[in-house]
């Protein structure tokens, strides 16, 4: 749709630009969580602190805590030893931290609370003698923690609906399924469903493994995606729930860019664009979403509208290391 032309007080007409920003976006409880993790170890222990991986998957937070004394490694081989030393908010395999017990070095666990609860089940799936048939996405490392939660080979991973179509379990097979907490809501109701059909003793989680903010944020980009002639999603190429909001827009015909800052925005994509929705993975701090307001502001005149779908209020406990 065209935009349309206003006239300011110094005599310049720029073309106005309606801004519809969703409502729940950015930093869930516990993204919080763990970068406070991070910041109270430094304070607590002194710098520098080391993090296995990065601790969210956003370059500026990662790149924030660095230059406050965070030193980001791949491998607990790279922390010397007696370090302080911190895990993602993805969760780690088992062993992991049995690494780092034995040699020696203080850890504290930013896992997410709600990715630990799907360890949990993971566990308890197996102790009852089922084999589990694991929702996500190959690599990612959420799904590398919660695989590494039980013994090699009692775990199949599938992405999709072929995968499923792949399986090749016998009728009696005792069979238990568990998701990634950051998947398409919609896709995964269509895997489980399908998973359901060809296994109908199949036993799956009481509640919903895709967590809260997942949900609630894509529900959000779906109310402002039909109104836009464009939605920009704020957050990290390797970030699952960003990437699925870029989905969820595209899924509903308007255009979706992901971007990680505001100088990545092409003034091009403008053109023509009266509307643009805008949004940030649970990853991506509101610090962002104003920086890529104030961008399109030099740009054209623009108004605000935040549409709120759901409030959120979930807040998650830290680790008792740092209590107190």
């Amino acid at each position: 749709m065209n935009a349309p032309l206003q006239t300011r007080t110094d005599g310049v007409t720029r073309a106005a630009l309606t801004l519809l920003i969703a409502a729940p976006r950015g930093f869930c409880a516990g993204v919080d969580r763990a970068i406070e993790i991070v910041e109270k170890a430094i304070e607590r222990y002194g710098a520098p602190v080391y993090v296995r991986h990065e601790i969210v998957h956003n370059r500026y937070v990662v790149d924030c805590l660095r230059e406050k004394g965070a030193i980001f490694v791949e491998e607990l081989d790279e922390v010397p030893d007696g370090a302080p030393v911190v895990f993602s908010a993805h969760g780690v395999p088992k062993s992991v931290p049995s690494e780092a017990q034995r040699r020696g070095l203080d850890y504290l666990d930013a896992t997410c609370p709600l990715v630990s609860k799907v360890h949990r089940q993971a566990e308890r799936q197996i102790e009852a003698g089922r084999h589990i048939i694991f929702i996500g996405h190959k690599g990612h490392p959420e799904v590398i923690g919660t695989m590494g939660q039980v013994p090699e080979g009692e775990m199949t991973l599938v992405e999709n609906l072929e995968d499923v179509a792949a399986l090749d379990f016998a009728e009696s097979k005792e069979l238990a399924f568990l998701t990634q907490t950051t998947l398409s809501v919609d896709d995964t109701a269509h895997i489980v469903e399908a998973l359901k059909a060809k296994y109908p003793q199949i036993v799956g989680p009481k509640a919903e493994d895709i967590c809260y903010a997942t949900s609630n944020r894509q529900a959000a980009v779906k109310q402002i995606a039909p109104g836009s002639d464009l939605v920009l999603v704020i957050g990290a190429p390797n970030s699952s729930n960003s990437l699925r909001l870029v989905e969820v827009a595209e899924r509903l015909g308007t255009t979706a860019r992901l971007i990680q800052r505001a100088n990545e925005i092409d003034p091009a994509w403008l053109e023509g664009v009266g509307t643009i929705g805008l949004t940030a993975g649970a990853s991506a701090p509101e610090t962002l979403v104003r920086e890529v307001v104030d961008k399109l502001s030099e740009w054209r005149d623009v108004e605000e509208h935040t549409l709120v779908t759901a409030e959120e209020k979930m807040i998650f406990k830290l680790p008792r290391q740092l209590m107190g």
